[in-house]
């Protein structure tokens, strides 16, 4: 077989050079949507805008029931940057740009070996990812899309991921009482006493769940991001305002960690308690349907050669496609560690192992069942 090398490089630097960072997530249906259209010519393109910069395109040629899924947006850049992060550089073994790692490399490897091949294909590009917004995904799912195996692209350092945690992230409001600092009623009645007092419960109950196991993870874990409020020293907070997020085991219920992280809170000082983002551990369902979905996933791996890796603690999108019935697993080439980071790279080793996977797939995946007529993908117009 070529080398998918050569090829998957200049197809990264093309998608690193488009400013895909979110926020601002100032991304339409052209610029890197435009360039993957030109690129996967015998394909059947759908792009949809879902407002606010989310946009996806399914790529699909022939009957696939597989579907490979990557996000094309990018972190923002920090000012660490030691070169342009919009400028792909080869350095030795690395590839190095903004989103190289996390996670354009995986396009650029479905591209090439879609480009290397001719067999039946699915890819799923989409670019809300980094927002926690997954408007993109709900969407897909929501339509009668036909597919029944899904590989999500993140940095796995090109190991089957079959388990993460869910995510859960919450604003908390907190009322008080303003009045002068100086009287004994301060302590009851300052909004930021109330939070501050939550926050010791909450911590003392993530501490409490630290014997929790699942499939190689441990724990809860839990993060205060931010903490507002009140006015000056000598004033009582008459409010507070507290966001924290929590990862919990695919075996927690969620449900039941929110009932106890709101318990924690006077009900008299509580004005608020919203989540405003949820995503299910992968494999999502209850005990009994977790462990089948896992491995239903274990095979999928196994019939693409994938070696299999330990569990993760970070969220993927691969849990969304799990929850809609999905098999799911998460592969991609680069390591988690330089996702995020200033200079992130991906080892071009990688880069090769995954295209070589993908292309191998491509080659071999057909549908056992002749396709249906009715089929949206059969033909698919593009917009």
């Amino acid at each position: 077989m070529s080398d998918l090398l050569p090829s998957t490089l200049a197809h990264l630097g093309k998608l690193v050079s488009f400013d895909t960072r979110n926020p601002p997530r100032a991304i339409t249906t052209g610029g890197i949507f435009d360039y993957l259209r030109e690129q996967l010519a015998g394909f059947r393109i759908e792009v949809v805008d879902h407002g606010a910069g989310a946009v996806s395109m399914l790529a699909v040629r022939g009957t696939p029931s597989r579907l490979f899924n990557v996000h094309l947006d990018t972190v923002p850049s920090s000012p660490h940057w030691s070169a342009d992060p919009h400028v792909l550089r080869v350095e030795g073994d690395r590839a190095i740009g903004l989103g190289a790692c996390d996670i354009k490399g995986a396009a650029a490897g479905l591209v090439a070996a879609a480009q290397a091949t001719d067999g039946d294909a699915a890819f799923l590009f989409s670019s809300d990812e980094e927002a926690n917004d997954a408007r993109c995904i709900k969407a897909f799912l929501a339509r009668d899309h036909g597919f029944g195996q899904v590989v999500v692209a993140e940095p796995t350092g090109c190991e089957a991921v079959l388990a993460h945690r869910g995510i859960s992230a919450v604003r908390m409001a907190f009322r008080g009482r303003a009045g002068h600092a100086s009287g004994a009623a301060a302590l009851d009645a300052s909004a930021l006493h109330h939070a501050v007092r939550w926050s010791n419960r909450a911590l003392d109950f993530v501490g409490m769940e630290s014997h929790r196991r699942f499939g190689g993870l441990t724990g809860l874990r839990f993060n205060i991001g931010r903490l507002e409020g009140g006015i000056k020293a000598n004033v009582i907070a008459p409010e507070a305002e507290l966001r924290f997020g929590f990862r919990p085991l695919p075996s927690h219920d969620l449900d039941q960690l929110h009932a106890a992280f709101r318990s924690f809170a006077a009900p008299d000082a509580l004005e608020a308690y919203e989540e405003t983002f949820r995503g299910p551990p992968l494999p999502a369902g209850d005990i009994a349907s977790a462990e089948d979905r896992r491995l239903a996933a274990r095979d999928l791996a196994e019939e693409l050669g994938l070696p299999v890796g330990n569990a993760v603690d970070f969220w993927t999108e691969a849990s969304l496609f799990s929850e809609a019935g999905l098999t799911a697993l998460v592969f991609g080439p680069g390591d988690i560690a330089q996702a995020h980071t200033a200079d992130e790279w991906v080892s071009l080793a990688q880069l090769q192992r995954y295209g070589g996977i993908v292309r191998t797939s491509c080659a071999n995946e057909h549908r056992s069942q002749p396709p249906d007529p009715a089929d949206h993908r059969a033909p698919a117009l593009e917009h």
